[in-house]
């Protein structure tokens, strides 16, 4: 579903400030996997998720999704693939519009749209019906300006609108980290339900290693641009914090983890 080889991105080359985020990087996923990855400050895993994305154009290498080479597709065509929740719960939604109004563009993603007024009775009664799953009470706030909401919910309308048409890579760049603990396990909990039921390809950044091994079937760990663990299945689902430390120590050639990754 998702094939990248040999991706390399330097920022500002040929400088003193030159910094290699993307060094040589290889990864591949396989229909419904659901990665999570993880690394310290700089490893590079927004820098992926971004060159991805078509956010940045990759220096050398090539990034395929479901077949197709989308290493030098615009940012705005290659978005027909992907589904995206941001870490800023202000990105991916408009505030200024209802939360209806909101699902009903994402409804169109990808989609040649011609201007409707308003939104049609019928995809109302279908959007109460997904609001309903989540289990907010937002089934009943159809009307309410996206601005309004919580974090949280505003999240999990994001996670809604990024996935209502089942993308083939649904990218999630540390989409709780802004939110309180009990509201990001909420997210978290309807982030699982939706790939789940959706058997989604999905590729989660967090900086939280507990979560990283507690949520999908692959766990991948970045440092200086490259991967330097990658654990599945079994292996994966028996991992503890200390060892995923251990793990990384050895990989790394004694690298440090930030406290942020092991004590949140």
């Amino acid at each position: 579903m998702l094939k990248i080889t040999n991706l390399q991105k330097t920022f500002n080359p040929g400088t003193v400030n030159a910094k290699t985020a993307l060094n040589g990087l290889n990864l591949e996923l396989q229909d419904g996997d659901f990665v999570t990855v993880i690394g310290g400050n700089g490893a590079g895993k927004s820098t992926l998720l971004n060159a991805i994305a078509g956010v940045w154009k990759p220096d050398y290498g090539t990034i395929a999704i479901d077949g197709v080479d989308v290493t030098h597709m615009p940012e705005h065509k290659r978005a027909k693939f992907l589904g995206r929740v941001f870490q800023d719960p202000m990105k991916g939604t408009s505030p200024d519009m209802e939360i209806a109004e909101n699902l009903a563009i994402a409804s169109k993603r990808g989609v040649k749209r011609r201007f409707v007024r308003g939104v049609k009775k019928a995809d109302r009664e279908t959007f109460k019906e997904m609001l309903a799953s989540l289990d907010l009470g937002l089934e009943n706030r159809l009307s309410t300006k996206v601005g309004l909401l919580s974090g949280g919910q505003r999240q999990a309308v994001t996670l809604l609108m990024a996935t209502m048409n089942r993308p083939k890579l649904l990218l999630l760049d540390e989409h709780t980290a802004a939110l309180d603990p009990k509201t990001a396990a909420k997210v978290l909990e309807l982030t699982d339900q939706i790939v789940q039921k959706n058997k989604l390809t999905t590729l989660m950044i967090t900086h939280n290693m507990r979560d990283a091994i507690a949520h999908g079937n692959r766990l991948i760990m970045m440092h200086e641009g490259n991967i330097i663990i990658d654990v599945s299945g079994e292996e994966k689902k028996n991992l503890t914090v200390e060892q995923l430390l251990g793990l990384f120590t050895q990989a790394s050639g004694g690298g440090v983890v930030n406290d942020r990754m092991v004590l949140s």
